[in-house]
């Protein structure tokens, strides 16, 4: 199989890396067993091959939590590690499984296949914009009562930040959840040459645990009999299965019809074609006797979220059968998200020029006090407590230039139905924070989402595409990133959806958008092929489409000024890819959002004024939970001034 035709749609950022250096947990829980014919095995904890191969239920011990578990790693970009997931994860299923799918890196694309196959939304796992403990603690929560979780890998094992250690890599992920790991080689024109390719990825990370190898685009039955051979010999472990050379199995490049294909069951014949391949050289049983061979992960606990009683662990009660079928009713999944108009054919790492983890620790979450918070909420509440002027209040860069079509009039803003009068207090009020979810608008970490409403909020989704304006009880909007410039016209004929959003910056309504939200907030936008179509016209800038990639790779954002999400300094960690630019009018100012900074520096970044923030970087609110904590009590004090 040509590279290429694996997988034409990959991540966005196939390298994004961290930049912490963890302590290593050996992942050789259980010691390996000698088969006749030399090649090592495992036996699997508490037998659970054999009740996963039953499909019978699976209990965790006190204290402990058994997840039969793979992480598919490849040897490097295109090496088929896709392929394999989503046939592994198939071919489970249709086992009768319960699958959890995982994705190393910030990357939305792979998630929204797995998602797809396993009918329940995939979970990234990074431990540069999160902490270790909360990569842990997500891959816990999500892989609970399913029967086996595969997790995808990103570029290659050992791909990340720092060449000199596993710091962003796969390796660092599965050293943190305790994974086996299935390496994926492509061996095309090669014999024992693979072999030396195994054992250098053995013995550069000896705390590793490489179960098994799965070898790629092989010639035929007898070449893959020589392969397996000489790496068996060689590495003591076994070669689990292979696949043919197949040119037909490709995932085509649909970064822009991705999930109206996939509503459409298009691309359900290739799920199925990875899975055949899969099964016609794979053993399943000896793949799930490595998954059972994980050891039982101590339960992870809960780290505080704010300077509120809401901890992470709170997050563990959401319904996410609810949310699954949500999201596959839908399928526009919050992980199904790249940054805007990506074009995911290219596969380049980028890393932030800094150093060092956020600290979400208890002890740095402690220190976010109340009383910083309060401080902050004075100086909003002063800015908003004239409800005579809140209408006027953002200066002329901002909302004077938003046009006043279909506007209400001043007598009628208080029975506007965006407003309505509602007697709240902040302790007991549940702000609704809309969010835009369709083709045009589905990047979201889902971490994002669970945040917010761990923090006390209600989400309600609405579809710009579909014709809705902004629901009437929203005290926020979330307008996420996606494919805009694909669906502009639809946008800018929607007048109902962006006059709602001018009234919302109007009466400072709390409003986050990130990449393509960004792009529509401007007042135009231009698309690839020239055409210019109006949007809300809330920031004074134009967009332009281009076809040259603008920016690619992790971020920190630190807020350049006080703001509903972040204190001036505060830091959020993201990544950043798009093909579009934003120009601003020359006579305006800009007040940025962000000052972030990456592997070609430090730059300003996005707008901040008023109850506006907004920007290209999309932001992982797992790096610092206050800032949703911080969000919602913004929608509180919104409403208490409506009310």
């Amino acid at each position: 199989m040509n590279s290429k035709n694996v997988k034409t749609t990959v991540s966005n950022n196939e390298t994004l890396p961290t930049n912490e250096v963890l302590p290593t947990e050996s992942n050789n829980g259980v010691a390996p067993m000698t088969s006749n014919n030399g090649v090592a095995t495992t036996t699997p904890n508490n037998d659970v091959a054999t009740l996963i191969s039953n499909n019978e239920p699976i209990t965790a011990t006190p204290g402990n939590q058994t997840v039969p578990r793979l992480i598919i790693a490849g040897t490097g970009s295109g090496a088929g590690k896709t392929t394999v997931t989503l046939g592994l994860m198939k071919a489970l299923a249709q086992r009768g499984l319960s699958v959890q799918g995982f994705k190393c890196g910030p990357d939305y694309i792979d998630p929204t296949y797995h998602t797809a196959v396993t009918g329940r939304a995939s979970r990234n796992l990074d431990a540069w914009m999160t902490s270790p403990a909360y990569v842990k603690q997500t891959f816990q929560r999500a892989s609970a009562g399913h029967d086996i979780s595969i997790i995808e890998g990103v570029m290659g094992l050992y791909d990340g930040k720092d060449p000199l250690s596993n710091t962003g890599s796969t390796a660092e992920i599965a050293m943190i959840t305790q994974t086996p790991v299935i390496l994926v080689v492509d061996v095309r024109s090669m014999a024992r040459s693979a072999a030396a390719i195994v054992l250098g990825f053995q013995q550069l990370e000896p705390e590793l645990n490489i179960a098994g190898v799965i070898v790629n685009r092989c010639g035929s039955a007898g070449h893959f009999t020589i392969v397996k051979k000489a790496i068996e010999q060689m590495c003591n472990i076994p070669v689990v299965g292979w696949l043919k050379r197949d040119e037909d199995m490709s995932i085509p490049e649909r970064h822009l019809g991705l999930v109206p294909a996939i509503e459409r069951g298009e691309l359900e014949p290739l799920f199925q074609r990875a899975a055949d391949v899969l099964l016609e050289g794979t053993d399943m049983n000896l793949l799930l006797e490595l998954a059972g061979s994980a050891p039982p992960l101590p339960l992870q606990s809960a780290t505080p979220v704010g300077s509120t009683n809401i901890t992470l662990s709170d997050m563990a009660h959401v319904d996410y059968t609810a949310r699954n079928n949500v999201i596959t009713q839908t399928v526009t999944a919050a992980n199904d998200a790249q940054s805007c108009d990506m074009d995911s054919t290219t596969r380049e790492a980028e890393t932030v020029g800094t150093s060092g983890l956020f600290d979400t620790s208890s002890e740095a979450n402690d220190a976010r006090t109340t009383d910083t918070f309060n401080k902050f909420s004075e100086v909003e509440t002063t800015l908003i407590s004239d409800k005579t002027n809140t209408k006027d209040m953002v200066n002329a860069t901002d909302i004077s230039s938003i046009p006043h079509t279909a506007s209400v009039n001043d007598a009628e803003r208080d029975s506007h139905p965006t407003t309505p009068h509602i007697h709240i207090t902040p302790d007991t009020y549940q702000p609704v924070i809309a969010v835009a979810r369709d083709a045009a608008f589905n990047f979201y970490y889902p971490d994002n989402l669970e945040l917010l409403e761990a923090a006390g909020a209600r989400l309600q989704y609405f579809s710009p595409l579909a014709g809705e304006g902004i629901p009437a009880e929203a005290d926020s909007i979330y307008l996420g990133g996606g494919f805009p410039e694909e669906f502009a016209a639809v946008i800018a004929g929607n007048e109902r959806f962006l006059e709602g959003l001018r009234e919302a910056a109007r009466s400072r309504m709390p409003l986050f958008a990130e990449c393509g939200g960004y792009m529509v907030l401007a007042e135009t936008l231009t698309d690839r092929e020239g055409q210019t179509y109006t949007m809300a016209g809330i920031i004074p800038a134009q967009v332009q489409m281009q076809k040259k990639r603008a920016a690619l790779g992790y971020r920190e954002a630190s807020a350049v000024q006080d703001s509903f999400l972040l204190k001036q300094g505060e830091v959020l960690r993201g990544h950043e890819f798009h093909y579009s630019t934003m120009t601003y009018r020359e006579e305006v100012p800009i007040p940025y959002a962000y000052e972030t900074k990456g592997l070609r520096g430090v730059k300003q970044e996005g707008y901040a004024l008023g109850s506006i923030v907004a920007g290209y970087t999309h932001v992982h609110l797992g790096s610092d939970p206050q800032a949703a904590q911080r969000w919602v009590e913004h929608c509180r004090l919104y409403r208490e001034h409506q009310a």
